[in-house]
């Protein structure tokens, strides 16, 4: 009788429901159509791996480690991850800027430097030897087959290097991802590395909406093989479409971190006002831990909302036509100076409204070196009072009380108020 293999999380919930989960022994590759729309399942493959304890390698064409551990951020204070680095004298070509890394950096985790990853017979030996130090399922995370080409000098070297490593990972019992710019490659290629994975994953983005497609996975039998599954991110938080259709209601997790960033609240600024440590709000946000009730209870109290707000998308709120004065929440814009500029949010933080209120009031003499949020849609400004500059690109628009602001996919590059008294706005997001 075959044993049946065992499952280990992905880090996020709605892609192993859809995959029945990952195998111990997966090589799972991700068919990339934007060139950046794998990370953010690596990140929460990372993240889960984590929370699991289990040792991650990350293999780095592509990025220097400065860049890597930058892009990583916390996830790089992880005792149990390693870097090999084969940037520094691959793509890097040796430059003194790139090893300077090496002499005057203490990095958080370990990194090793690959003297020669142009020899994949050299990458693969000394990414078996950091194996044979670690114990228990291991994690490998390969930023990417793309980078691989571009230094081996061409797909037929990809693919011996993978042919044989795919294989072995799989009889060492890791689990693999590998990252491929799908754009980047021939069909043939694409073929042949998808006949030998276990798992290959097509993610896609059309007219903006970004799709994930499972095109194989072994051992599993799914109604969701080849149908496109329509999703989105913020936060890091991976959400498809059906989640919210299916139930109506929203993971704890995902709705405890929009309400988190739209007060404007790091991990370790609510932690702090709720009473537990950092890491708790990271896995409870992860939805890898549920929150204790009196912890729960006073989450709800600092963000402002009831606590039914983080079970669903639409509260007693979004029944309101009237919200009263004392409705409106300060908030805090990210990385602008609270001396100089704030805001509050004038409907309830669980308002599911598709505008979002702001009265923003900028300080006389101030000066803002970046707009006041990343937005990705529509938003919308009246001056109440005051006097305001924008710059937009080179361009410098001078504003006074009664003009209108309107922004699409433009975000301005600095903000100020030239004038000796402060200046407010009425500003709409609109989603």
């Amino acid at each position: 009788m075959a044993t049946q293999a065992q499952r280990v999380a992905s880090g996020v919930s709605q892609l192993d429901k859809l995959l029945g989960g990952l195998h111990i022994g997966d090589n799972v590759v991700w068919q990339d159509d934007a060139g950046s729309l794998a990370w953010e399942f690596c990140h929460n493959f990372i993240l889960a791996s984590q929370a699991q304890q289990r040792p991650i390698i990350y293999v780095t064409f592509d990025r220097s480690p400065k860049n890597l551990l930058d892009k990583l951020g916390p996830l790089a204070n992880y005792q149990g991850l390693t870097i090999l680095d084969c940037f520094t004298w691959g793509k890097g070509q040796g430059s003194e800027i790139f090893q300077r890394f090496y002499q005057e950096t203490e990095p958080p985790c370990r990194v090793e430097p690959m003297n020669r990853p142009q020899d994949p017979e050299a990458v693969g030996e000394v990414l078996y030897a950091l194996h044979g130090e670690l114990t228990g399922d291991v994690r490998f995370v390969f930023e990417s087959l793309t980078g691989m080409s571009e230094l081996w000098g061409g797909e037929e070297a990809i693919l011996r290097f993978y042919g044989h490593a795919c294989p072995r990972l799989y009889e060492l019992q890791t689990v693999a991802y590998w990252i491929m710019e799908k754009q980047a490659h021939t069909t043939r290629l694409k073929a042949q590395i998808g006949q030998i994975a276990q798992v290959v994953i097509e993610l896609a983005i059309k007219r903006g909406t970004t799709s994930l497609t499972i095109l194989k996975a072994e051992n599993r039998s799914l109604e969701s093989q080849h149908q496109p599954h329509n999703y989105w991110v913020r936060e890091h938080t991976v959400v498809f479409d059906q989640q919210r259709r299916a139930t109506g209601l929203v993971e704890l997790g995902l709705r405890l971190k929009e309400l988190r960033v739209k007060k404007g609240l790091s991990q370790t600024e609510l932690s702090r006002m709720v009473g537990v440590t950092p890491s708790t709000i990271s896995q409870v946000e992860s939805n890898h831990i549920y929150p204790s009730l009196p912890a729960l209870l006073k989450m709800a109290e600092v963000l402002g909302v009831e606590v039914a707000s983080f079970f669903s998308d639409t509260g007693q709120s979004s029944r309101r036509l009237v919200f009263p004065a004392e409705d409106a929440q300060e908030v805090r814009l990210e990385d602008l100076s609270p001396g100089v500029v704030s805001a509050q949010l004038l409907t309830p933080m669980d308002f599911g409204g598709k505008a979002e209120p702001y009265l923003i009031e900028v300080a006389p003499g101030g000066s803002l070196p970046s707009h006041w949020f990343m937005h990705k849609g529509e938003e919308m400004g009246y001056v109440l009072s005051g006097r305001l500059q924008l710059k937009l690109r080179q361009s410098v628009q001078n504003l006074k009380a009664g003009d209108v602001v309107y922004l699409t996919s433009e975000m301005p590059t600095q903000w100020s108020n030239p004038g000796r008294g402060p200046a407010r706005l009425l500003w709409l997001k609109i989603s």
